[in-house]
């Protein structure tokens, strides 16, 4: 059995490659989400939404939601998708900083 590094998995470019893709997942899957409306077909659920923000894709599904004009009506959004991007920021420097 081959043991893995998690130095050689956890690198700066590595990092860097995943959060631009979580991101680009987020623009996507927001401007998914408006053609799905505009067409009255299955939606993506909110807590996909959520999830995909949470998981590092804030600026994207942020970027989206007022690209498209997605859900920017809806407070829980407008509030919700900045506050967990600002605690993932201060979360990332504050273990930067440690």
């Amino acid at each position: 059995m081959t043991k893995i590094n998690i130095n050689e998995i956890f690198t700066v470019q590595n990092i860097i490659i995943y959060f631009i893709v979580i991101n680009l997942i987020g623009f996507f899957v927001m401007w998914l989400d408006k053609r799905k409306a505009i067409k009255g077909s299955w939606r993506i659920p909110e807590k996909t939404l959520f999830l995909i923000t949470a998981l590092g894709g804030g600026i994207g599904t942020i970027a989206g939601m007022y690209t498209f004009r997605h859900k920017t009506k809806k407070l829980r959004f407008v509030i919700g998708f900045p506050f967990i991007t600002i605690l993932e920021i201060i979360l990332i420097i504050w273990l930067i900083i440690k």
